[in-house]
Protein backbone atom coordinates (compact mmCIF):
# COMPACT_ATOMS: atom_id res chain seq x y z
CA UNK A 1 0.00 0.00 0.00
CA UNK A 2 1.25 3.35 -1.12
CA UNK A 3 0.67 7.10 -0.34
CA UNK A 4 1.42 9.86 -1.95
CA UNK A 5 1.45 13.32 -0.85
CA UNK A 6 0.82 15.20 -4.48
CA UNK A 7 1.95 18.64 -3.20
CA UNK A 8 4.99 17.95 -1.86
CA UNK A 9 8.31 16.99 -3.25
CA UNK A 10 11.07 15.51 -1.25
CA UNK A 11 13.29 18.23 -1.66
CA UNK A 12 13.23 21.74 -3.62
CA UNK A 13 13.46 21.69 -6.85
CA UNK A 14 14.00 25.38 -8.42
CA UNK A 15 15.58 26.38 -11.88
CA UNK A 16 16.52 29.68 -12.08
CA UNK A 17 17.20 29.92 -15.68
CA UNK A 18 15.75 27.05 -17.65
CA UNK A 19 17.59 25.09 -20.28
CA UNK A 20 15.85 23.34 -22.43
CA UNK A 21 18.95 21.29 -23.45
CA UNK A 22 19.66 20.24 -20.00
CA UNK A 23 16.58 19.01 -19.58
CA UNK A 24 17.30 16.52 -22.42
CA UNK A 25 20.32 15.45 -20.31
CA UNK A 26 18.02 15.15 -16.97
CA UNK A 27 16.15 12.74 -18.71
CA UNK A 28 19.10 10.17 -18.46
CA UNK A 29 18.21 10.50 -14.52
CA UNK A 30 14.43 9.13 -15.23
CA UNK A 31 14.65 6.75 -17.81
CA UNK A 32 18.50 5.78 -18.34
CA UNK A 33 20.32 2.42 -16.78
CA UNK A 34 21.58 4.98 -14.24
CA UNK A 35 18.30 6.34 -13.26
CA UNK A 36 16.36 6.59 -10.42
CA UNK A 37 13.33 4.63 -11.92
CA UNK A 38 15.66 1.53 -12.48
CA UNK A 39 16.89 1.45 -8.23
CA UNK A 40 12.97 2.78 -7.81
CA UNK A 41 11.77 -0.64 -9.27
CA UNK A 42 14.78 -2.89 -8.78
CA UNK A 43 14.55 -2.45 -4.71
CA UNK A 44 10.88 -2.94 -5.21
CA UNK A 45 11.09 -6.01 -6.79
CA UNK A 46 14.02 -7.08 -4.47
CA UNK A 47 11.74 -6.48 -1.07
CA UNK A 48 9.06 -8.73 -2.73
CA UNK A 49 11.21 -11.75 -4.04
CA UNK A 50 12.23 -11.66 0.11
CA UNK A 51 10.82 -14.59 1.99
CA UNK A 52 8.33 -12.93 4.37
CA UNK A 53 9.93 -14.29 7.63
CA UNK A 54 11.43 -12.29 10.68
CA UNK A 55 14.69 -13.26 9.90
CA UNK A 56 13.85 -10.99 6.62
CA UNK A 57 11.90 -8.15 7.48
CA UNK A 58 14.58 -5.47 8.54
CA UNK A 59 15.78 -6.20 5.09
CA UNK A 60 12.68 -5.98 3.37
CA UNK A 61 11.42 -2.74 5.40
CA UNK A 62 14.40 -0.78 4.15
CA UNK A 63 14.25 -2.25 0.37
CA UNK A 64 10.64 -0.84 0.39
CA UNK A 65 11.50 2.33 2.05
CA UNK A 66 14.60 3.05 0.12
CA UNK A 67 12.15 1.78 -3.16
CA UNK A 68 9.45 4.50 -2.13
CA UNK A 69 12.03 6.88 -1.59
CA UNK A 70 13.48 6.27 -5.13
CA UNK A 71 10.08 7.30 -6.65
CA UNK A 72 10.56 10.64 -4.88
CA UNK A 73 13.78 11.21 -6.76
CA UNK A 74 11.85 10.18 -9.87
CA UNK A 75 8.97 13.10 -9.09
CA UNK A 76 11.81 15.96 -8.52
CA UNK A 77 13.39 15.21 -11.61
CA UNK A 78 10.75 14.95 -13.63
CA UNK A 79 10.04 18.84 -11.94
CA UNK A 80 13.27 19.89 -12.51
CA UNK A 81 12.68 18.40 -16.65
CA UNK A 82 9.29 20.56 -16.68
CA UNK A 83 11.32 23.84 -15.39
CA UNK A 84 13.95 23.42 -17.56
CA UNK A 85 11.72 22.91 -20.80
CA UNK A 86 9.87 25.92 -19.72
CA UNK A 87 9.61 28.34 -22.86
CA UNK A 88 11.48 26.19 -25.14
CA UNK A 89 11.24 26.95 -29.09
CA UNK A 90 8.39 24.40 -30.69
CA UNK A 91 8.66 25.76 -33.95
CA UNK A 92 11.21 25.18 -37.33
CA UNK A 93 10.45 29.08 -38.66
CA UNK A 94 12.71 30.03 -41.03
CA UNK A 95 13.59 33.31 -39.14
CA UNK A 96 15.01 31.24 -36.51
CA UNK A 97 16.71 28.64 -38.42
CA UNK A 98 20.74 29.17 -37.72
CA UNK A 99 20.17 30.60 -34.36
CA UNK A 100 20.08 30.78 -31.18
CA UNK A 101 16.35 29.56 -30.64
CA UNK A 102 17.45 27.07 -33.95
CA UNK A 103 20.63 25.79 -31.99
CA UNK A 104 17.88 25.07 -28.84
CA UNK A 105 15.66 23.32 -30.64
CA UNK A 106 18.09 21.40 -32.64
CA UNK A 107 19.19 20.22 -28.65
CA UNK A 108 16.05 18.89 -27.56
CA UNK A 109 14.90 15.66 -26.60
CA UNK A 110 12.33 15.79 -29.48
CA UNK A 111 10.15 12.92 -27.92
CA UNK A 112 9.63 15.83 -25.13
CA UNK A 113 7.68 17.84 -27.39
CA UNK A 114 5.78 15.48 -29.88
CA UNK A 115 5.49 12.29 -27.96
CA UNK A 116 4.77 14.32 -24.20
CA UNK A 117 3.71 18.14 -25.32
CA UNK A 118 7.04 19.53 -23.53
CA UNK A 119 6.53 17.27 -20.78
CA UNK A 120 9.08 14.42 -19.49
CA UNK A 121 9.33 10.67 -20.88
CA UNK A 122 10.16 7.67 -19.30
CA UNK A 123 13.52 7.59 -21.91
CA UNK A 124 17.24 8.26 -21.38
CA UNK A 125 18.91 11.35 -23.02
CA UNK A 126 18.78 9.64 -26.43
CA UNK A 127 15.01 8.84 -26.37
CA UNK A 128 15.64 5.19 -25.70
CA UNK A 129 12.52 3.90 -23.71
CA UNK A 130 13.40 2.73 -20.11
CA UNK A 131 14.05 -1.00 -20.09
CA UNK A 132 12.97 -3.36 -17.81
CA UNK A 133 15.72 -5.14 -18.25
CA UNK A 134 17.93 -2.49 -16.04
CA UNK A 135 16.15 -4.45 -12.84
CA UNK A 136 18.08 -6.82 -10.96
CA UNK A 137 16.28 -9.18 -8.21
CA UNK A 138 17.79 -12.19 -8.49
CA UNK A 139 16.37 -13.78 -5.14
CA UNK A 140 19.40 -13.92 -3.55
CA UNK A 141 20.09 -11.37 -1.11
CA UNK A 142 23.48 -11.02 -0.70
CA UNK A 143 23.57 -11.11 -4.91
CA UNK A 144 21.26 -8.32 -5.09
CA UNK A 145 22.85 -6.11 -2.67
CA UNK A 146 25.97 -6.07 -4.79
CA UNK A 147 24.28 -5.12 -7.58
CA UNK A 148 22.70 -2.12 -5.14
CA UNK A 149 25.96 -0.60 -4.61
CA UNK A 150 26.94 -0.81 -8.22
CA UNK A 151 23.46 0.87 -9.17
CA UNK A 152 24.02 3.53 -6.74
CA UNK A 153 27.74 3.94 -7.38
CA UNK A 154 26.56 4.64 -11.38
CA UNK A 155 23.99 6.59 -10.41
CA UNK A 156 25.75 9.23 -8.02
CA UNK A 157 28.31 9.14 -11.21
CA UNK A 158 25.52 10.47 -13.09
CA UNK A 159 24.35 13.25 -10.72
CA UNK A 160 27.93 14.54 -10.21
CA UNK A 161 28.10 14.44 -14.13
CA UNK A 162 24.87 16.16 -14.30
CA UNK A 163 26.08 18.81 -11.46
CA UNK A 164 28.69 19.72 -13.56
CA UNK A 165 27.18 20.61 -16.59
CA UNK A 166 24.99 23.18 -15.43
CA UNK A 167 25.46 26.58 -13.40
CA UNK A 168 22.06 26.71 -12.44
CA UNK A 169 22.41 27.54 -8.46
CA UNK A 170 19.00 25.94 -8.04
CA UNK A 171 20.17 23.02 -10.36
CA UNK A 172 23.03 22.32 -8.10
CA UNK A 173 21.47 22.57 -4.83
CA UNK A 174 18.82 19.79 -6.17
CA UNK A 175 22.30 17.61 -7.02
CA UNK A 176 23.79 18.40 -3.98
CA UNK A 177 20.88 16.79 -2.05
CA UNK A 178 20.77 13.05 -4.80
CA UNK A 179 24.43 13.08 -4.31
CA UNK A 180 24.26 12.78 -0.16
CA UNK A 181 21.58 10.17 -0.93
CA UNK A 182 23.19 7.95 -2.93
CA UNK A 183 26.07 8.39 -0.91
CA UNK A 184 24.01 7.20 1.82
CA UNK A 185 22.54 4.71 -0.46
CA UNK A 186 25.99 2.99 -0.97
CA UNK A 187 26.90 2.82 2.82
CA UNK A 188 23.54 1.37 4.01
CA UNK A 189 23.35 -1.83 1.15
CA UNK A 190 27.30 -2.52 2.14
CA UNK A 191 26.26 -2.34 5.74
CA UNK A 192 23.29 -5.12 4.97
CA UNK A 193 25.72 -6.63 2.58
CA UNK A 194 28.45 -6.99 6.25
CA UNK A 195 25.33 -8.34 8.19
CA UNK A 196 24.56 -10.68 6.43
CA UNK A 197 28.03 -12.58 7.17
CA UNK A 198 30.53 -11.59 9.14
CA UNK A 199 30.15 -8.10 10.50
CA UNK A 200 33.99 -7.44 10.30
CA UNK A 201 33.83 -8.65 6.33
CA UNK A 202 31.74 -7.98 3.99
CA UNK A 203 33.28 -10.55 1.51
CA UNK A 204 32.18 -13.55 4.64
CA UNK A 205 29.43 -13.88 2.00
CA UNK A 206 31.26 -14.81 -0.73
CA UNK A 207 31.03 -17.13 -3.10
CA UNK A 208 27.39 -16.26 -4.26
CA UNK A 209 25.44 -18.47 -3.66
CA UNK A 210 27.39 -19.78 -0.83
CA UNK A 211 25.27 -22.38 -0.32
CA UNK A 212 26.46 -24.47 -3.21
CA UNK A 213 28.38 -27.37 -1.94
CA UNK A 214 32.48 -26.34 -2.27
CA UNK A 215 33.10 -29.84 -3.16
CA UNK A 216 31.07 -29.79 -6.26
CA UNK A 217 33.43 -26.96 -7.53
CA UNK A 218 36.20 -28.12 -9.83
CA UNK A 219 38.62 -27.73 -6.95
CA UNK A 220 41.33 -27.13 -9.90
CA UNK A 221 40.26 -24.03 -11.29
CA UNK A 222 37.54 -22.22 -8.74
CA UNK A 223 40.93 -19.72 -7.27
CA UNK A 224 42.84 -20.04 -10.60
CA UNK A 225 43.43 -16.92 -12.51
CA UNK A 226 43.50 -17.06 -16.18
CA UNK A 227 45.99 -15.42 -18.85
CA UNK A 228 44.57 -15.75 -22.51
CA UNK A 229 47.52 -13.63 -23.68
CA UNK A 230 48.88 -14.94 -27.11
CA UNK A 231 52.03 -15.34 -25.66
CA UNK A 232 52.96 -17.62 -22.29
CA UNK A 233 52.95 -15.36 -19.64
CA UNK A 234 54.71 -15.59 -15.83
CA UNK A 235 52.60 -15.29 -12.49
CA UNK A 236 52.52 -11.46 -11.90
CA UNK A 237 52.31 -11.75 -8.32
CA UNK A 238 49.06 -9.80 -8.22
CA UNK A 239 46.75 -9.76 -5.44
CA UNK A 240 44.26 -11.66 -7.55
CA UNK A 241 46.82 -14.07 -8.63
CA UNK A 242 48.66 -15.24 -5.51
CA UNK A 243 47.55 -15.55 -1.24
CA UNK A 244 44.25 -15.95 -0.13
CA UNK A 245 41.29 -15.19 -1.58
CA UNK A 246 39.05 -12.26 0.06
CA UNK A 247 36.60 -15.35 0.95
CA UNK A 248 39.18 -17.05 2.99
CA UNK A 249 38.19 -20.11 1.25
CA UNK A 250 40.85 -20.73 -1.48
CA UNK A 251 44.83 -19.93 -2.40
CA UNK A 252 44.71 -17.69 -5.52
CA UNK A 253 47.17 -19.03 -8.77
CA UNK A 254 48.32 -18.17 -11.91
CA UNK A 255 47.57 -20.37 -15.39
CA UNK A 256 48.00 -19.64 -18.66
CA UNK A 257 45.30 -21.12 -21.20
CA UNK A 258 47.81 -22.47 -23.35
CA UNK A 259 47.93 -25.11 -20.75
CA UNK A 260 44.27 -26.34 -21.07
CA UNK A 261 43.60 -29.45 -23.47
CA UNK A 262 41.67 -28.24 -26.11
CA UNK A 263 39.25 -30.12 -28.00
CA UNK A 264 37.59 -29.90 -31.04
CA UNK A 265 33.37 -29.57 -30.08
CA UNK A 266 31.60 -32.65 -31.60
CA UNK A 267 28.75 -30.97 -32.58
CA UNK A 268 26.29 -32.96 -34.61
CA UNK A 269 25.31 -31.90 -38.44
CA UNK A 270 22.54 -29.27 -38.81
CA UNK A 271 19.27 -30.92 -39.20
CA UNK A 272 17.49 -31.05 -42.82
CA UNK A 273 14.44 -29.09 -41.69
CA UNK A 274 16.53 -25.87 -40.59
CA UNK A 275 18.07 -25.30 -44.26
CA UNK A 276 21.47 -24.20 -42.65
CA UNK A 277 23.39 -26.39 -45.61
CA UNK A 278 22.48 -26.36 -49.12
CA UNK A 279 20.84 -29.73 -50.83
CA UNK A 280 24.24 -31.77 -51.86
CA UNK A 281 23.73 -32.97 -55.92
CA UNK A 282 21.83 -36.02 -56.38
CA UNK A 283 19.91 -35.64 -53.09
CA UNK A 284 16.19 -35.49 -53.16
CA UNK A 285 14.31 -32.22 -51.51
CA UNK A 286 13.41 -31.96 -48.52
CA UNK A 287 9.77 -31.52 -49.05
CA UNK A 288 7.63 -31.66 -52.48
CA UNK A 289 7.92 -34.59 -54.85
CA UNK A 290 11.19 -35.31 -57.03
CA UNK A 291 9.95 -33.22 -60.22
CA UNK A 292 9.38 -29.92 -58.12
CA UNK A 293 12.81 -30.86 -56.06
CA UNK A 294 14.75 -31.02 -59.53
CA UNK A 295 13.02 -27.89 -61.27
CA UNK A 296 15.96 -25.43 -60.48
CA UNK A 297 13.67 -23.54 -58.10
Amino acid sequence: MFYHEGDQLQYPVEVEEPDPIFAKMLQEGIGGVEGELRVALQYMAQAMGLPKTEEFKPYRRALIDTAAEEFGHVEMYVTAVHKNLQGAPVQLKEEVLGGRDYATLAGLQPRQFLSGGLNPQFVDANGAPFNGNYVVASGNLAADLQSNIAAESTGRQLACRLYEMTDDPGMKDMFSYLIARDTMHQNQWTQMLKDLGDPDDPYDVLPIPDSFPDEAENQEYNYAFMSTDIEEQSNPDEPWTTGTSPDDEGEFSFFNQQDLDGYEPDVEESKPETYNSPIPDGEDALVGDEDDSKDGK
